[in-house]
């Protein structure tokens, strides 16, 4: 007689565990918002910890530097711009000073936090996006772009930014017949994917307005779903079944009509909000209400999506954050970090992969996505993609200076007040382009006028310079629109001929 011995998967992540931080490092006192929303309410970066908080006559949000802990003063300063509740708060991917927030008074927000926090009450946004005529619930950077972020709403109306000018550069109002449930980007932020009310997985074009794969009923079952695009372009989708158990599914978007797998988990009735780390491929399910957050390392090795454990916990949690890698402790081999809300306190919770070794352990760390942008929003519009340029994380991170960082911060209110941002309407079932003039091109030059007209002789090869680049800024954004209209007209021309052919 013989015996087989069961091959065990090798995988340097099986060993994950999670550990909540000492009493001590949380934050206590914080009012987590009891909004009937299903968002995380809160959002880390390297530099500050938000989150979006109970607030009398509107809609507020803490931001606190990373290292607090302890009490939080209720006389603490907050955001609180928003005439409603706040829904969702997300950070720029490409500066850990700027956050977005979306509210139920059906606008967006972008706001710069000091580098110092809060010293007193904010209220005044540095660009104020209005183009929704419902709340907006959904915020997702472009991971690659500089200053483009997607919104979605109730109205079941998806719009792209470019928030460095306010200009509605796409809009898709006939993508979606119903309730927008989730949007991700890919990689290379050439398309997103989403679930809706109705019960489908789809992918979208946003700068031509097309969907490129439909797949219905994902999940049967009629409580919300959840989408995340990974970084080999497969989809991970979370919702019910017929019979309200919860399941994870995996798609490949190269053929949708089957999932390449499907767990199910158990019948609790919280949604499952998805957090994906591109770097380790891992995926962490937190459950709204839940005392447990599951961790799956998905693979190209069948059964693809392989559960690794779970951390349990006594208290349920309201919402949670996950830090991005470039703030992980690498000394401790830390791979990922939680911060889970309570009902009145912020909890870390560290994931951690057991070594010896107190060196660098370069194949926990690749190469992970860091602030500097691999495209100008304009580039973007354009047609162009990029992957997130990569830094190592090898002895720490730390920020470069940017010659993109001040590009927000240097046009205040800008869109709030010229771009006409909520006045933008299409009927068209193509992401529209809504301006053909760039105001911020016209504007910057003003400014500068009287030093032109006061600077001596020995400043005149300066200004030739200044001027010579500002015809060249102006000449490559006046090139983006033109191909951005170009494109909309080749989409305009298909439809007529589709017309026209009887097609339609």
């Amino acid at each position: 007689m013989s015996f087989r011995r069961g091959v065990v998967r090798q995988s340097k992540f099986r060993h994950v565990f999670a550990q909540a931080w000492k009493a001590e490092h949380c934050i206590d006192d914080v009012r987590v918002s009891r909004v009937t929303w299903d968002s995380p309410l809160c959002a880390v970066n390297p530099k500050f910890i938000a989150v979006i908080v109970e607030s009398g006559g509107g809609g507020a949000f803490l931001v606190l530097p990373l290292s607090k802990s302890g009490r939080v003063d209720q006389s603490c300063p907050m955001v609180c711009g928003h005439a409603a509740p706040v829904l969702d708060i997300q950070w720029s991917p490409h500066d850990d000073n700027i956050i977005a927030s979306a509210s139920e008074d059906c606008t967006v927000k972008v706001w710069q936090i000091p580098d110092s926090g809060l010293t007193s009450p904010m209220t005044e946004a540095i660009v104020t996006l209005e183009g929704h005529s419902k709340r907006v619930g959904i915020l997702a950077w472009h991971p690659s772009a500089l200053n483009i972020l997607l919104t979605a709403g109730c109205d079941n109306l998806m719009c792209v930014w470019n928030v460095c000018t306010g200009e509605l550069v796409y809009q898709l109002p006939d993508a979606h017949p119903d309730l927008i449930y989730s949007v991700s980007w890919n990689r290379d932020g050439s398309a997103v994917c989403t679930v809706c009310k109705d019960k489908a997985l789809r992918v979208i074009d946003p700068r031509r307005g097309t969907v490129l794969k439909v797949r219905e009923k994902v999940h049967d079952g009629t409580r919300p779903m959840r989408a995340v695009f990974l970084s080999d372009g497969k989809i991970l989708t979370t919702g019910f079944s017929r019979m309200s158990e919860r399941q994870l599914a995996l798609w490949d978007t190269k053929d949708l009509s089957e999932p390449m797998a499907v767990q199910e988990m158990d019948t609790s009735n919280g949604v499952l909000l998805p957090f994906y780390d591109p770097d380790t491929n891992m995926v962490y399910l937190c459950g709204k209400g839940d005392c447990t957050i599951r961790y799956f390392e998905v693979t190209d090795e069948s059964p693809y999506v392989h559960f690794l454990s779970l951390y349990s916990s006594k208290e349920p949690q309201r919402g949670a954050g996950f830090l991005s890698k470039r703030g992980v402790d690498v000394n401790k081999c830390e791979i990922a970090r939680f911060y889970k809300l309570h009902e009145r306190k912020v909890e870390p919770i560290s994931m951690t992969v057991p070594r010896k070794s107190d060196l660098f352990q370069g194949d926990l760390y690749p190469d992970t996505a860091g602030l500097e942008p691999a495209l100008l929003a304009d580039e973007w519009i354009a047609g162009q993609d990029a992957a997130p340029l990569l830094v190592s994380l090898s002895g720490g991170y730390s920020a470069p200076p940017s010659k993109h960082r001040d590009t927000l911060r240097s046009k205040p209110k800008l869109a709030s007040q010229d771009s006409g941002t909520g006045t933008v309407t299409s009927s068209a079932p193509v992401a529209t382009p809504t301006s053909t003039t760039r105001e911020p091109e016209e504007e910057t030059p003003q400014p500068r006028a009287p030093a032109r007209e006061t600077d001596g002789n020995a400043e005149r090869p300066k200004r030739e310079d200044d001027l010579l680049n500002e015809l060249l800024a102006e000449m490559k954004a006046l090139r983006a629109v033109v191909l951005a209209q170009s494109q909309r007209i080749e989409l305009l021309e298909r439809q007529l001929a589709r017309i026209e052919d009887g097609d339609v």
